[in-house]
């Protein structure tokens, strides 16, 4: 695959979650993906494979949130070869009455049209602060 043709998957992907259609995201996973969360908190861990992934940090995450997604906004997006970057923030409240407003970097490796490793960068005292 083309650096472009990531970039609109990841493009794609998002346009589809802002919509509440997650489906598009988990279809472009490799079903070995690594999805690392940086930091320390109760969500910062790699996660190995797309089960875990939906499991161990999507649900979970879905759960936690009073309409069950956050709301997120693309600021920039960016491809080179298997790369592709997005810087973005996210709006959402927690069930706990807590404010999820973070700023994100994600970085995405693609191997044969599929996400096969994932970094999300965050802010991690926002994460504690939200959920614990």
């Amino acid at each position: 695959m083309t650096a472009a043709a990531n970039k609109e998957t990841v493009r794609h992907n998002f346009a589809e979650l802002a919509k509440g259609n997650g489906a598009p995201l988990l279809e472009s996973l490799d079903d070995d993906v690594q999805w690392t969360i940086i930091g320390t908190t109760c969500l910062s861990k790699t996660f190995k494979g797309k089960q875990d992934v939906i499991d161990g940090l999507l649900v979970p995450f879905r759960e936690a949130l009073v309409d069950g997604h956050i709301h997120i906004h693309v600021d920039n997006l960016l491809a080179d070869g298997d790369f592709v970057v997005v810087q973005g923030h996210g709006v959402a409240m927690t069930k706990r009455g807590v404010a999820y407003n973070n700023t994100y970097c994600w970085v995405y490796r693609f191997e044969q049209g599929k996400i096969k490793a994932l970094t999300e960068y965050l802010d991690t005292e926002l994460v504690t602060r939200a959920f614990g």
